[in-house]
């Protein structure tokens, strides 16, 4: 069996279409440039930014991207 070229994964809520084998940092990269202050969780599970490379994507993940701001 072939693997698919595009997944849907759902990123904040909304459905988003990545390329086969897309990785976590890859996605993260795509929603924001910001080099501190992410977290991101896959499937409700935070993962520590240290895996990111290697959290490849599947169809139907679910993916929340959190970005911390300061304000008062």
């Amino acid at each position: 069996m072939t693997e698919p070229t595009a997944l849907t994964v759902s990123v904040n809520g909304a459905p988003v279409a990545v390329a086969a084998g897309t990785t976590l940092d890859a996605l993260v990269a795509t929603l924001t440039d910001a080099p501190t202050g992410v977290a991101a969780a896959l499937n409700e599970t935070v993962v520590p930014r240290g895996r990111w490379t290697t959290a490849a994507l599947s169809d139907g993940d679910r993916v929340e991207v959190l970005t911390a701001v300061q304000g008062g």
